[in-house]
């Protein structure tokens, strides 16, 4: 009786130390979100508030190079490109994660991937003094290549970094770094501070300085400890690594999870995509991942964020009030998403992102109406602005977390997860 007593209290000594926070892991994930997430974020929102001054760059630009002004259809053009070309650079992004993370590791994807970023930060930030327009649009495929990227590796990279009962609670802070990037990259493009006629290169150029700092700092952390076990075949490495972020010496038992895991996806295979969408026993859970990541990139939330001005322009704000109506929705945007920490395990993941996508849903059919009615009937205007705030609201709480919360929660209870993984990143 003793000893069963005994061995009680080990066992629920170890179960504490499983969910212990520790500072090596601690830092990790804030310098992972910071480096990477904080700016997927800041270039979705930066190129908002100088528009107009990087627009009137480009038609200088074009009159000193050929003496007439830029046709407006032209113009109009060219700043669609630079505001596609992330989306677009972020598609082959993810198409790139695969290979990375499987020769270079998920910590040497992320170090090698902040080059995408320091470069686009200086050809966005010395445009102006070259008189190049072109160089903005092809730095911004090459954020787009780091964002997608960083947004598919971060949550892998911190899901293999943590132990399982922490892998919800640091799932959701990369989402909270990205809407923080949103914030600052608002708040920064102020007419009052960065964002006038001599500021917004600065502004651009700004997004290289958090890749610099995790590319100084990552180094001096582990590698993912499932990679160095499981694909390098480096026990000692994934032991040390382990020892480290747990902050104990007793680690043969997650070691021997993750051979358990490997056991299992091997006898299952590694499925071809073609393989994975005809077997019927994941069937329900690729549905699941794949209507969850459309309804995630279709909705739309880069699309408000883009023209948020614009649309606060037509509802009726002045001008010099819309900017900090933007900044206003980005602080929304960062409160409810901090709230839905607090609310996600009492309410449930199914009922936040049916709630959060029926709000974006009614939201958007609503703002259409209202965008079109607003010059006849005067009270729309301000109905216009109501859904934008409504629709930040149920993004914030359902469509953003698809990626941090629930996909890992179906992706670690399934034996081949790292293959959804991978297929839902492209």
């Amino acid at each position: 009786m003793e000893m069963n007593g005994e061995k009680q209290e080990s066992s629920s000594v170890e179960e504490g130390r499983k969910g212990r926070m520790t500072l090596p892991l601690a830092l990790v994930t804030l310098i992972s979100a910071f480096g990477s997430s904080f700016q997927y974020g800041y270039n979705v929102s930066v190129i908002n508030s100088p528009a107009p001054y990087m627009q009137d760059f480009y038609n200088r630009t074009y009159i000193n190079r050929h003496g007439v002004p830029m046709d407006a259809g032209f113009q109009t053009l060219l700043w669609s490109l630079t505001v596609s070309m992330y989306p677009l650079g972020g598609f082959f992004g993810s198409l790139m994660v695969g290979p990375l993370v499987n020769n270079c590791g998920r910590k040497g994807t992320l170090l090698i991937n902040n080059i995408f970023s320091i470069v686009a930060a200086v050809l966005m930030g010395t445009s102006e003094v070259a008189k190049t327009f072109e160089v903005i649009i092809i730095s911004r495929v090459i954020m787009g290549i780091y964002a997608g990227l960083a947004s598919n590796v971060v949550p892998m990279f911190l899901g293999e970094m943590s132990p399982r009962n922490l892998r919800g609670a640091i799932g959701i802070v990369p989402q909270l770094f990205i809407t923080l990037g949103i914030l600052v990259a608002q708040i920064l493009g102020l007419t009052s501070i960065l964002g006038h006629a001599k500021g917004w290169p600065l502004l651009l150029g700004l997004t290289g300085i958090p890749s610099a700092l995790q590319l100084l700092t990552l180094p001096f952390f582990p590698e993912s400890p499932r990679y160095l076990l499981i694909q390098k075949g480096n026990e000692d490495q994934a032991q040390q690594a382990l020892q480290r972020l747990r902050g104990w010496d007793d680690v043969d038992d997650e070691i021997e999870e993750m051979r358990q895991e490997d056991k299992s996806e091997k006898e299952e295979g590694h499925l071809s995509v073609f393989t994975l969408c005809t077997f019927r026993g994941l069937r329900w859970q690729l549905i699941s991942i794949v209507v969850m990541m459309m309804g995630q990139q279709l909705s739309g939330i880069n699309a408000v964020f883009y023209y948020a001005d614009r649309i606060f322009l037509s509802a009726g704000v002045e001008t010099n009030n819309v900017q900090y109506v933007t900044v206003s929705i980005g602080a929304i945007n960062v409160l409810m998403t901090f709230l839905a920490v607090f609310i996600v395990e009492s309410l449930g993941r199914r009922i936040l992102l049916l709630a959060g996508f029926g709000l974006c849903c009614g939201s958007c059919a609503v703002l259409t109406l209202a965008l079109n009615l607003q010059n006849t009937v005067s009270w729309m205007s301000y109905l216009s602005i109501v859904c934008v705030i409504i629709y930040i609201i149920g993004h914030a709480i359902g469509a953003s977390w698809t990626r941090s919360l629930q996909l890992p929660h179906l992706r670690w209870n399934m034996p081949c997860h790292h293959d959804l993984h991978l297929l839902h990143c492209s």
